[in-house]
């Protein structure tokens, strides 16, 4: 899999295909615990209520952890109710904060997306184009292997004719041997260095060795990596917005409150300086 090897983070977003008609679970529904019905609508009510998730994986990708996830949740719960837990003491305490911890959540939310807008969003789309600097970047396959003398067995079959993904199926760790494309500073540098030192159509001589293991690299394209598209941006642009405008909420929250604060031994507490 490609992101076991991603060294370095790069604005990237996937883009986020609704399922297919008709794949809704049985009848809209995701899973059952004890005849409790969870549907694929409240999963997908979950799941949008995540932008930063939705900005790295898709719903039908992300929807059988989410069942699996869901459908334990719901069993605890369950098993929670049947115990009477509601009427403890402990219970109405940590629910009581827990009250209190959505209704400044809700607010920071609310007043964060009254300050957001499209042209907002659009405005740091185009500022990240005018600053993106193109990198080299190429889409190739590999074949990893747990010890060297398999890795150059597979690249004498290959140089014999033998098909590379033919033998990245019998051989390979990882079932899928696409990696995509990718920078150089997405890998690992033992990979990378070996990978961007090759041209279209080549493959690896020898074996690259990572804390992965052996790899044979065939690569299928060099280009020029372009901007990624505003919707494939978007969520994550929006997330940035966010976590800007929320910082300038509080601030504004925290500068007209008349706020004391005490030591332990009465004596007012120093005030610490403003951040810059």
């Amino acid at each position: 899999m490609k992101t076991q090897y991603i060294a370095a983070a790069v604005l990237s977003a996937m883009l986020l295909n609704p399922l297919p008609a008709g794949a809704e679970g049985k009848n809209g529904v995701a899973a059952v615990v004890n005849g409790e019905k969870i549907t694929v609508a409240e999963l997908k009510d979950s799941y949008n209520a995540l932008p930063q998730l939705k900005s790295q994986i898709s719903f039908d990708q992300f929807y059988p952890r989410m069942v699996e996830a869901k459908a334990t949740e719901t069993a605890i719960l369950q098993a929670a109710k049947k115990a009477n837990i509601e009427s403890t003491p402990e219970y109405k305490k940590q629910l009581d904060a827990v009250k209190k911890q959505v209704m400044s959540n809700v607010y920071i939310q609310q007043q964060v997306e009254g300050k957001i807008t499209d042209n907002d969003v659009k405005n740091l789309y185009n500022q990240y184009k005018k600053e993106f600097k193109p990198q080299k970047e190429m889409s190739a396959r590999h074949i990893l292997v747990g010890d060297e003398a398999t890795a150059n067995d597979i690249i004498a079959k290959i140089k014999k004719g033998e098909n590379f993904d033919q033998l990245a199926k019998t051989y390979s760790e990882e079932k899928n041997p696409n990696l995509g494309y990718f920078t150089k500073q997405m890998m690992v540098p033992e990979f990378a260095d070996a990978a961007f030192r090759m041209k279209k159509g080549q493959y690896s001589q020898k074996p690259i060795k990572t804390n992965f293991g052996y790899h044979v690299i065939i690569v299928d394209d060099v280009r020029d990596s372009k901007p990624i598209s505003y919707q494939e941006a978007e969520p994550q642009l929006r997330q940035a917005l966010a976590q800007k405008t929320a910082q300038s909420v509080l601030k504004n929250i925290l500068d007209n409150a008349k706020i004391e604060q005490y030591q332990l031994d009465g004596k007012p507490m120093p005030k610490t300086p403003a951040a810059q």
